[in-house]
């Protein structure tokens, strides 16, 4: 006679109710999805957020006195930016003994009436060849190169940029009621940052051409790799009318603004894991009832309550497990969807992908969906086991 093992009779067991069996593994499997989630987006948009901030190529933004939340959004976003201060300020930021290196920045900003239907806002940033390429030096090029001269009449058009002017090396590009003609030297690879739709021109002849002589917007500082940041950044504040932005401290700025909508989403895991959990002690425990009679005649055909116990345990876990698969791979397909949908609540998202689903991240996940599945279904294997023979089969005689 072919022995059944005890995996078996609870799988069948499971079929006999397909529609209640299947109801709680998508049950099981939302929950799954949106801890997995959870715990990837927890990951990916601190992630993303650095890697945004570590391709400015510099860890403190010089700019002029103002609000330091707008000038870092301005900078990681691009933006106008058009408050000035004085370029000489370069100088003494690099008297600082922390400071390895500075790259000033000019950006001014044109209106465009014939791009789109009502006009647009072209803005240009003007840059230093002899410092900014080196601070960017992550920036790869599709044609072309850097320009060399800071008082020349050219650009370099991020990706982005190249794709709305349909513009190649070696083509014109006007900026608007300035009657100014540059020419496209370098169109950049896409970089997935701020940089593809920026326009690139010589910080000198940007500062002619708008009569802001000696003007800057913006002083990118690159720190001494083992410096006190926190040391240089107190003395920065003593230089009159500017304002000193730590990129840590807009990471810890723009992390803050989310919180909110991490606990919301927190809560909302929690949530779908109690009613996962109900609905698999609702779905083992009718089982259970359903099945008192057929219980008890294998118990006293010789079943142990232990024996009953881990059957009735057993489908628990078979539930958990599958539906635990069903969660991970709803987490992974749908990951794009999710970074979409963050994408449209949040205030500030960063370039990078938001949902980050590790195998680390997965086994974690499996392994909360399996302890789910144990915690939920003890008591119905309790029940199970304590059911007496005699009185299962009289009652339901009766």
């Amino acid at each position: 006679m072919k022995k059944i093992s005890i995996y078996q009779i609870a799988a069948k067991n499971l079929l006999r109710k397909r529609t209640r069996s299947a109801l709680t593994l998508v049950g099981i499997g939302l929950s799954a999805w949106v801890l997995a989630s959870l715990l990837g987006f927890n990951r990916g948009y601190d992630s993303a957020l650095k890697k945004d901030i570590d391709n400015m190529g510099f860890q403190v933004l010089l700019t002029a006195k103002g609000c330091p939340y707008e000038a870092a959004t301005l900078m990681l976003k691009g933006g106008t930016g058009l408050r000035y201060m004085d370029e000489t300020v370069v100088a003494d930021i690099l008297s600082q003994s922390e400071v390895e290196s500075v790259t000033p920045m000019l950006m001014q900003a044109v209106f465009d009436p014939e791009r789109g239907d009502s006009g647009a806002i072209d803005a240009y940033l003007g840059i230093d060849p002899a410092t900014y390429p080196q601070m960017k030096s992550f920036l790869k090029f599709k044609q072309g190169g850097w320009f060399k001269d800071p008082d020349a009449h050219v650009a370099v058009l991020g990706y982005e940029a190249a794709e709305l002017e349909q513009r190649e090396v070696g083509d014109k590009l006007l900026i608007p009621d300035k009657n100014i003609e540059l020419t496209v030297v370098g169109i950049l690879e896409r970089s997935g940052t701020q940089d593809d739709g920026t326009i690139f021109v010589p910080i000198r002849m940007l500062q002619k051409e708008f009569g802001q002589q000696g003007k800057l917007t913006a002083v990118g500082i690159k720190v001494e790799r083992k410096a006190d940041t926190a040391a240089l950044e107190n003395r920065l504040y003593e230089l009159p009318d500017v304002q000193v932005v730590s990129m840590a401290q807009v990471k810890n700025t723009i992390m803050s603004l989310v919180a909110t909508a991490k606990v919301m989403v927190l809560s909302i895991a929690v949530i779908a894991i109690l009613i996962s959990m109900l609905g698999v002690i609702n779905t083992i425990l009718m089982s259970v009832l359903e099945r008192t009679q057929e219980i008890g005649i294998m118990k006293s055909m010789g079943a142990m309550p232990a024996d009953v116990f881990r059957m009735i345990w057993t489908e628990t876990i078979i539930l958990c497990l599958l539906g635990g698969t069903l969660g991970l791979a709803m987490a992974f397909s749908l990951a794009k969807v999710t970074d979409l949908l963050i994408r449209r609540l949040l205030p500030y998202t960063p370039t990078g992908s938001l949902i980050l689903i590790s195998p680390g991240l997965m086994i974690t996940t499996f392994t909360v969906v399996l302890g789910i599945g144990l915690i939920s279904g003890v008591y119905p294997a309790w029940r199970a086991a304590r059911v007496r023979p005699l009185e299962s089969i009289r009652s339901e005689g009766d």
